[in-house]
């Protein structure tokens, strides 16, 4: 079972434990297939099993958990077909994004690009997928529409979780930055359509990139010496 730190008693611990277990499953310290059971969950977390099993419930919903054979619950094993469909939505979502933060020639935080430069050349996963989120939360924010935002964010936590597992296999690209930046010129030029060609590119190449890697680690834990 992956260790977990204890949490404070507060009125919003519900949402502090889908949180803390959503980290876990997208970190990989609670990897596809593993069970987990209510009682576990709040040993480590040192709270009642009654906020745990609100925040289990709420992530079978979510698709992030399902039941296992017998008793209590398993991470979802990850499908790269459901990744490429997220990331189609997501990638709609970005391009809506990307017109709109341009039609008011936005300019998105050069701090950000350097922050994912970093991360990128680093090997804290979670700091990789944390910069790449905000830069896509700048342009949500951007755009004006707080709907994208809403909309996008619920596709984001599943992305997480593909993230994870690719990047601490293979680490991040940096030159994934160098297509943020591009995107962001776009946008503070005020070119709409090009910016929207090239956040739409950007995520159909994100999407081919981790489903290829994910479709090789998913079959090297099956034993699958295919090619």
């Amino acid at each position: 079972m992956a260790h977990l730190i204890k949490l404070e008693s507060t009125p919003d611990l519900v949402e502090q434990v889908y949180a803390r277990l959503l980290d876990a499953i997208s970190d990989g310290s609670l990897a596809p297939g593993q069970r987990i059971t209510q009682e576990d969950i709040a040993a480590q977390l040192a709270v009642s099993r009654q906020p745990v099993l609100q925040a289990l419930r709420l992530l079978k919903q979510d698709g992030f958990l399902c039941d296992a054979p017998g008793r209590g619950l398993l991470v979802s094993p990850l499908d790269p077909a459901w990744i490429v469909q997220v990331y189609q939505v997501r990638g709609a979502l970005d391009a809506l994004a990307a017109q709109l933060a341009a039609a008011q020639r936005a300019h998105i935080d050069p701090k950000l690009i350097a922050q994912g430069r970093k991360a990128a050349r680093g090997r804290n996963v979670k700091a990789m997928i944390d910069a790449d989120i905000a830069f896509h939360d700048a342009i949500y924010s951007a755009s004006g529409n707080d709907l994208i935002a809403k909309s996008a964010h619920a596709h984001w936590r599943h992305l997480r979780r593909v993230m994870g597992a690719v990047l601490q296999q293979s680490g991040q690209r940096e030159d994934l930055w160098d297509e943020h930046q591009a995107i962001a010129d776009a946008i503070a030029c005020g070119d709409g359509p090009r910016a929207a060609e090239q956040i739409t590119g950007h995520a159909a190449r994100a999407s081919d990139n981790l489903t290829e890697i994910l479709n090789h680690v998913l079959a090297t834990r099956r034993g699958d010496n295919t090619p």
